[in-house]
């Protein structure tokens, strides 16, 4: 700590731990920052810093890059792997020769985080596999399962904005953390505070015959998996099916040249502009394809300069894939996760029929959340797959995952509606690289039989039923205004325990609730869900008696509150403009009657 100052904010605590974080940190340039918040007096702002503390939970660490204890620095990035290592010393005495995997994407500081997490774990002659250049996240859980290490951790903010990054952790089954870990690992950081001075020897990674390079190992493996669902070889080498592909200022690029030639398909055109990792993410507000077309832009653009019809893309660490393709009219469609989840989950069904002719469907499963489309219970009920809904996120159904492969059941496939998409279960995670070559060759073989995805996908909807969805948000910074809207839903007209019959003075009735804050669920036995709950966060389900499911959420790392309504009807039911007009009534009615923007003062998206 620099002596040239004295702290004397009027909080002693305050002091104290602002006192402590500048002994402890030894990066000039987070110092030099916190000097200028001392000298400009703003309290205020160092409380937020210094009183407050990233926490670890399910999803590791997520936040915004700078000093203080509730930011992403090196001090938070050595004491969260301090915290880690001791509670994996503490629970798996064999730590030592399983090691752990650990990667990074091209965020500033990514690879400076990762380095500093490595010379913790090789301070505790522990085994690292550090990749030595950046990876798409999917690598780690592979890797993880790979190597049989006892853990696994990736260096990324995924798609946030480009001042934050994260840090997230994989268990020794490849999947996600879950609690109680997240608990433990956060009980273990706060007990391990003082960094040591090993923990910040970066150099000393790379000199110890404890660390290895796994890049060229997993490249290997990986892509030999991937052409383990190759179905049509000569389909792919002959396709006269052009791609466009952008990695969203990301890792992917390197990744998804690879898969093309693992699976024999001509080289892709690339996004040039968005080619190469770049922490800045310059052409984009936001670099999510999650967010259409606005992201989108340039890739449109290179695929009518080249006469391409389809766009896959990936966002920046690619677990996620986006895919756009040309209609007949020569517009762009952009599918939502849900059609893409609808389209990807029938091919790997036919993949799996044409492969396994006489395997026994009783064993096959998909997966997948909540609030994503209902799409899989449809499909699983005319083709006898078994189909499975989980909370939202991947760590949940790549842990039942794990549990059903335990069993011997075989999981062919799990997505969520956030383009996260799992094709297969070498990876345990929702997987953009796969999940691009999955498309590809989807489309390859489809443009055989006259089929193109759009094509492809109202002929699943004819046949299992129109699923058409509705879902955005709105952003309420106040946590007392979203408490009382939910616990107004809870108590509709003022009485406890009572939730909203119908909507639109009783156009629409509710036959269903599932309230899984407070356990509810009137359609399980003394009305109990059986999924988990979790009091922390706010989610309620409504199923109307017309095939309408309505899920409002709050979000874990955003100030929003999130709806997702899909309406799921017959396939006697073809009128599509007529179930679109349905929608978007029972939409509009749902947000007016139980958020109440207005009354509420939310802010609507994008603005």
């Amino acid at each position: 700590m620099s002596s040239k100052h004295s702290i004397n904010t009027g909080n002693t605590i305050l002091d104290k731990k602002i006192n402590e974080w500048l002994q402890w940190n030894q990066d000039s340039i987070a110092e030099k920052e916190v000097w200028n918040i001392i000298n400009n007096g703003d309290i205020k702002l160092l409380s937020n810093l210094f009183l407050k503390r990233l926490e670890f939970g399910t999803a590791g660490l997520r936040g915004r890059m700078g000093p203080g204890y509730s930011q992403m620095n090196d001090l938070v990035i050595i004491q969260t792997g301090q915290g880690l290592t001791k509670y994996l010393l503490n629970i798996m005495p064999n730590l030592l020769q399983q090691g752990v995997i650990i990667g990074y994407d091209g965020r500033h500081n990514s690879k400076r985080f990762a380095e500093l997490t490595a010379a913790i774990f090789i301070a505790n002659n522990i085994r690292v596999y550090l990749f030595s250049k950046v990876c798409p996240t999917p690598f780690i859980p592979y890797g993880v399962l790979q190597y049989k290490c006892a853990a696994g951790i990736m260096i990324t903010a995924s798609h946030n904005p480009k001042d934050d990054n994260g840090y997230k952790v994989y268990w020794e089954n490849g999947a996600q953390i879950i609690s109680p870990h997240d608990k433990e690992i956060q009980k273990n950081i706060l007990e391990n505070l003082k960094p040591s001075e090993s923990s910040w020897h970066i150099s000393k990674v790379y000199e110890s015959p404890l660390y290895k390079d796994p890049l060229n190992d997993i490249m290997l493996s990986y892509f030999d998996n991937i052409k383990d669902n190759v179905l049509y070889p000569e389909v792919n080498k002959n396709t006269i099916l052009k791609f466009t592909y952008t990695a969203m200022h990301g890792v992917g690029n390197d990744y998804m040249v690879a898969a093309f030639n693992a699976v024999n398909l001509k080289p892709f055109i690339a996004v040039e502009e968005q080619k190469l990792p770049d922490p800045e993410f310059p052409t984009v507000k936001f670099p999510n394809p999650e967010e259409g077309k606005s992201a989108l832009d340039l890739s449109i653009k290179t695929a009518n300069q080249h006469s391409s019809s389809i766009i896959l893309a990936n966002d920046p660490d690619a677990d996620r894939l986006a895919c756009a393709t040309k209609t007949k009219t020569g517009e762009w469609y952009i599918f939502t996760g849900n059609e893409l989840g609808a389209l990807l989950a029938w091919w790997m069904l036919h993949i799996h029929k044409v492969q396994y002719p006489d395997a026994n469907i009783d064993n096959v499963y998909m997966l997948s959340s909540t609030v994503s489309s209902k799409i899989l219970a449809s499909m699983s009920k005319k083709e006898g797959f078994n189909f499975e809904e989980t909370l939202t996120g991947f760590k949940w159904m790549g842990n039942r995952t794990v549990e059903l492969i335990k069993n011997g059941k075989d999981v062919l496939f799990a997505f969520e509606e956030a383009i996260g998409f799992m094709c297969g279960s070498f990876v345990l995670d929702k997987d953009g690289i796969n999940a691009g070559i999955c498309v590809a060759q989807m489309a390859s073989y489809l443009e055989t039989v006259g089929l193109s995805l759009y094509d492809k996908l109202e002929e699943l909807y004819n046949t299992y039923g129109w699923h058409i969805s509705l879902n955005s948000y709105w952003i309420c910074h106040k946590s007392e205004t979203i408490k009382a809207i939910f616990e107004r839903l809870r108590n509709f007209n003022g009485n406890e325990n009572t939730y909203p019959a119908s909507i639109l003075d009783g156009k629409y009735s509710i036959i269903s609730i599932r309230d899984l804050t407070t356990g509810y669920d009137n359609t399980k036995p003394e009305n109990k869900a059986i999924l988990p709950t979790s009091k922390s966060s706010q989610m309620i389900t409504f199923t109307f008696d017309n095939g309408l499911v309505a899920t409002l959420r709050t979000s874990g790392t955003e100030p929003k509150i999130k709806y997702y309504c899909e309406l799921c009807a017959s396939p006697k039911e073809q009128d599509v403009n007529k179930l679109k007009s349905i929608l978007n009534e029972m939409v509009s009615a749902i947000v007016a009657e139980f958020l109440q923007p207005d009354f509420n003062k939310l802010i609507p998206r994008d603005t």
